[in-house]
């Protein structure tokens, strides 16, 4: 392997990485998702129609992503249906091309039916390279809609991340009984 590769996937790792340097906390934590939750709805209150109407949806409240040249994306969320919370979710995302940088973000997936919401439950769940996500400003929501039953939203925390890449997400449902602290 050589130098350029190895150094590009540590500092990849390194970024990634960088939002839970130092920090101890649980894996799956419903009051960072219900923060996250507030967040949304205060950068853009339309969003509230999405909380209220969508069959279920996925909180992400943390995700470190990161790269050079070479980049991924880690975070952990919890999974509501019906606005009762049943299980976690793990996010990895794997990019290639132009890319600098490492950023913070919180993402909220709705699911428009039940169908939408058993895809992700039952099936190692992923997010194509061309699927979009809303970056949430205030009225950004107003106009969303859902794309195959789901819609994706996002909300910057901190960083800065240049990116011209490729790469889908992908989730994995992890039930109550093995959501561990």
């Amino acid at each position: 392997m050589n130098i350029l590769l190895r150094l590009s996937l540590f500092l990849t790792l390194l970024f990634v990485g960088y939002p839970s340097f130092g920090q101890k906390k649980k894996k799956y934590d419903p009051a960072k998702a219900q923060q996250a939750i507030a967040e949304f709805k205060k950068n853009d209150p339309e969003i509230n129609r999405f909380f209220k109407n969508s069959y279920g949806y996925a909180v992400f409240p943390s995700i470190g992503k990161g790269g050079i040249g070479v980049g991924g994306a880690l975070g952990k969320g919890l999974v509501y249906q019906q606005g009762k919370l049943i299980g976690g979710s793990n996010l990895t995302q794997l990019t290639v091309g132009l890319q600098l940088g490492g950023q913070e973000y919180s993402e909220v997936i709705f699911f428009e039916n039940a169908d939408a919401l058993n895809r992700f439950i039952t099936k190692k769940y992923q997010l194509a390279a061309q699927a979009s996500a809303v970056a949430l400003k205030s009225g950004a929501s107003a106009n969303a809609k859902y794309t195959d039953g789901v819609a994706v939203f996002t909300l910057a925390k901190g960083g800065l991340m240049y990116e011209a890449s490729l790469g889908g997400q992908k989730f994995k449902f992890i039930p109550p009984n093995k959501m561990k602290e």
